[in-house]
């Protein structure tokens, strides 16, 4: 029997941990130089937001062995390319506005995985519970950039890179302890071949 090629899977793993790695610099970056116009944080936002959401779609048809981590990537790959297009072509808009954008995606974002959290507690993988805290965290941020638009720019984008910075961790952190590669995995539906049974093909 044919074995699956684990190609996507490990495109997708290595895809999510960049990413996640990139969320969790441009949140250090915005922390640290909370005067970066608003130009350049939509763009660096919409860039990030597409590239994220195609990763996501590859990992959603990856078919990984657990199918903890990207088993809800279909829906909010879509999301993010749909909402990262948006903030790209509207760069210049007030940060109010990419910042509740940004923060929807994350909420939801955290409410599923605090799902995963939950399915990876069934599965016996131990850091479930760490999973659970970051998911939390990340959607306390999420909620508070839709919400903070009456504080001052600097201290939005200081929240926004916190956002991200929580957004990466909690993304990097549940790939690598709920995606397992397993080079020797079958399809999902067993493919028998076909062969004759008294002349006839069955």
């Amino acid at each position: 029997m044919k074995m699956r090629s684990v190609m996507p899977m490990r495109i997708a793993k290595i895809g999510y941990i960049v990413m996640s790695v990139l969320f969790c610099a441009a949140g250090i970056l915005f922390i640290a130089a909370p005067e970066l116009s608003v130009s350049v944080i939509g763009i660096c936002i919409g860039v990030a937001m597409i590239l994220f959401g195609i990763v996501r779609l590859i990992g959603y048809f990856s078919k990984d062995l657990f199918r903890l981590a990207f088993q809800f990537d279909l829906e909010f790959g879509i999301l993010m390319i749909i909402l990262g297009v948006i903030v790209l072509f509207n760069p210049g808009n007030l940060m109010v506005f990419i910042c509740a954008l940004l923060g929807i995606s994350i909420l939801l974002d955290g409410l599923f995985k605090i799902r995963i959290a939950m399915d990876s507690k069934r599965f016996g993988i131990k850091s479930w519970w760490l999973i659970l805290i970051l998911a939390v965290v990340t959607g306390v941020f999420g909620v508070f950039l839709i919400y903070d638009s009456v504080i001052g720019a600097r201290a939005l984008s200081v929240l926004l890179g916190l956002t991200l910075l929580s957004e990466g961790a909690v993304n990097l952190y549940t790939v690598i302890s709920t995606v397992m590669i397993v080079k020797n995995q079958f399809p999902d539906v067993i493919e028998a071949d076909a062969f004759e049974v008294d002349g006839k093909e069955r």
